[in-house]
């Protein structure tokens, strides 16, 4: 078991998870930005198409505007999905039994509630960073800033709806390696195949649990559930604000993520198992 939890192909599947997820994110990060403010935002001023939306938003408050904490955000994606990953595929090579769906479901929760207590700091700070270009010079910085002025209780802010929210990754790990299998099966798994199945998995994932990764969203910044729970008591769909742009940025960005990471992982255990058989 020890040695599937840290052998290079549990390292190369890690690696090759938070290059696929830097590569998507700095792509769609704009749509990130507007389904940010549209999940946090009171104001009415954010209503449109999506597209609509960031241009009104590069024309009134610049360009830079979206995408302002992209690098911060960029840091704490690499950490997450490497850590991610590396726990995912690192308990599917240690697992004896065949893999299924119900197993891949079960590694994705155990996976993601690591990384959720790992790297929710993280994420606080760079939340708060993209609504305000001034607040930290760096993610260090803020880390040091919170827990000085709020404590550990700050840094890991909203860490219950995320450790809820680990059933995203686990729903479109499930979905997405069920249909990777039934695929490999057939003969037609390739890059492309995983972007499209990288885009469905991820779909369905994020619109099951959209409501709580708003609430997520909200105590991450630091604001009141109460404004929201008013808004929700008239109009339940308040609980879905910003959904459009999250499919589009999240769908986008785990397809191409998903194509990147099958790329590399091919392209690297080709190259390591070549050197191991000149050997």
């Amino acid at each position: 078991m020890a040695s599937s939890l840290f052998g290079y192909e549990t390292l190369v599947h890690a690696l090759a998870g938070a290059t696929g997820s830097v590569v998507g994110m700095a792509a769609f990060y704009p749509l990130d930005t507007l389904r940010s403010r549209q999940q946090v935002e009171e104001s009415n001023k954010l209503q449109g198409s999506v597209w609509e939306l960031v241009l009104k938003l590069a024309k009134e408050e610049g360009l830079e505007s979206l995408y302002r904490g992209l690098c911060p955000v960029l840091q704490s994606l690499s950490v997450s999905n490497f850590v991610y990953f590396y726990t995912f595929h690192g308990l599917r090579r240690s697992s004896v039994s065949k893999s299924s769906a119900l197993k891949d479901l079960l590694f994705g929760v155990v996976a993601g509630s690591i990384n959720v207590l790992i790297t929710s700091p993280l994420w606080v700070v760079n939340m708060r960073m993209k609504f305000d270009k001034n607040l930290y010079n760096s993610l260090f910085e803020g880390l040091c800033d919170v827990f000085n002025k709020e404590g550990v209780k700050g840094l890991w802010s909203g860490t219950l709806p995320s450790l809820l929210l680990v059933s995203n990754p686990a729903i479109q790990f499930m979905i997405y390696e069920s249909i990777k299998r039934n695929l490999v099966a057939m003969k037609r798994f390739d890059t492309y195949s995983a972007f499209l199945t990288g885009a469905i998995a991820k779909a369905i994932a994020t619109t099951l649990t959209y409501p709580i990764q708003l609430v997520q969203a909200r105590l991450r910044v630091g604001k009141s559930l109460k404004p929201l729970y008013d808004e929700v008591k008239s109009n339940p769909l308040v609980l879905f604000r910003g959904l459009e742009a999250k499919i589009m940025q999240t769908v986008m960005t785990a397809a191409l993520m998903f194509l990147i990471y099958e790329k590399v992982v091919r392209l690297v255990l080709t190259i390591m198992r070549v050197k191991i058989t000149k050997k």
